[in-house]
């Protein structure tokens, strides 16, 4: 590490960094904080790793909270623990950073880490296979990922992301594909089940950096202006009141911020309601651009993406509306763009 990455960490008062080293200064603790370097873990991860008994390693992770190293959230009756943000926490990792992590010790861990991994993503799997069926049945219908995704990419840009947030994440798939070009990506789901699918997913892809909450994305547990894009990737016709999902999504951009919404144009398949929960059946082109300007929103792309040709008439329309915070907004009153792919 470089001097001039010393000198960027940021300042920390001397009771706090005596606070910091003093709760890191112990063999398990240490390890805890290596192990969260690799991504966020429940009390239960930590206990099969470090062969521990719970209240042991409770204890342990209540001191590293409590000194702000570790950052602690609930799912449901879950706990999660992950390196938290700030001083202190940046002023440790300069410790960790220096750790020689062949260290036998170390080392075991990892494989540990490594193991308990490999659970979690069996049993992910075998919780998406139950409902794979009906997913590949939806997918069948409509254009295919691939291509949604590209216009995905093409939509967001290739600018950097500061802070990303996806709400309704499902199986992690938005943030497998925007969180690399994210310094922090967070995803929020209510389902516990499928953030256990997206844990696995992205500890597949290497992204154990991502932050996974649950909570509903009608009163998300996040400060207002806090992300410069927010997703809700085919999220909104599952909603009773979709329009107050998007105000609710709006407040938590930064000025300027970008809403990307995903979701299917107006359509007739009745069946949907029953078979996948379907609460809405599609929406229009003007009628989200009404949303978006109720939210505050400057609307800055509509495209549709038709299904492919001669699959018969039940076939769904992917449309893409991208709208951004008119408090720092290029233009005002920017024309909603609507493109056919």
């Amino acid at each position: 590490m470089s001097l001039s990455d010393l000198r960027a960490r940021p300042a920390i008062g001397l009771q706090e960094a005596v606070s910091a080293l003093r709760a890191a200064a112990e063999e398990t603790r240490l390890r805890v904080l290596v192990l969260l370097a690799e991504g966020e873990l429940s009390v239960s991860d930590l206990t099969d790793i470090l062969g521990q008994s719970q209240p042991r390693i409770s204890r342990h992770l209540k001191v590293l909270v409590e000194a702000g190293l570790v950052a602690r959230h609930r799912e449901g009756a879950w706990a999660f623990f992950r390196l938290a943000e700030g001083a202190a926490s940046e002023s440790v990792q300069t410790l960790l950073d220096a750790l020689d992590r062949a260290d036998p010790r170390f080392a075991e861990d990892r494989d540990r880490l490594a193991a308990v991994r490999g659970r979690r993503s069996e049993a992910a799997q075998a919780f998406f296979a139950r409902l794979a069926p009906r997913w590949d049945e939806l997918r069948s219908l409509h254009v295919s990922e691939d291509d949604v995704e590209a216009a995905i990419l093409a939509a967001v840009g290739p600018a950097p992301i500061r802070n990303l947030l996806d709400l309704g994440t499902g199986t992690g798939r938005m943030l497998r594909l925007l969180a690399p070009k994210a310094e922090r990506a967070v995803g929020l789901d209510a389902s516990h089940d499928m953030l256990a699918v997206a844990r696995a997913s992205l500890a597949r892809e290497g992204l154990h950096r991502v932050e996974l909450r649950q909570g509903d994305l009608h009163a998300p547990p996040f400060p207002r202006g806090g992300f410069d894009l927010v997703v809700m990737h085919q999220v909104l016709h599952y909603l009773d009141d979709p329009a107050r999902a998007v105000e609710q999504a709006a407040r938590l951009l930064v000025p300027g911020g970008r809403l990307l919404v995903v979701d299917f144009a107006p359509h007739g398949i009745e069946q949907l309601r029953e078979t996948q929960a379907h609460r809405r059946l599609g929406f229009a082109q003007d009628q989200m651009a009404a949303w978006f300007d109720e939210a505050g929103l400057a609307p800055e792309i509509g495209r549709d993406l038709p299904p492919p040709a001669g699959g018969g008439a039940d076939r769904l329309t992917v449309s893409l509306w991208l709208g951004r915070d008119r408090r720092a907004a290029h233009s005002t009153g920017t024309a909603l763009r609507r493109e056919v792919a």
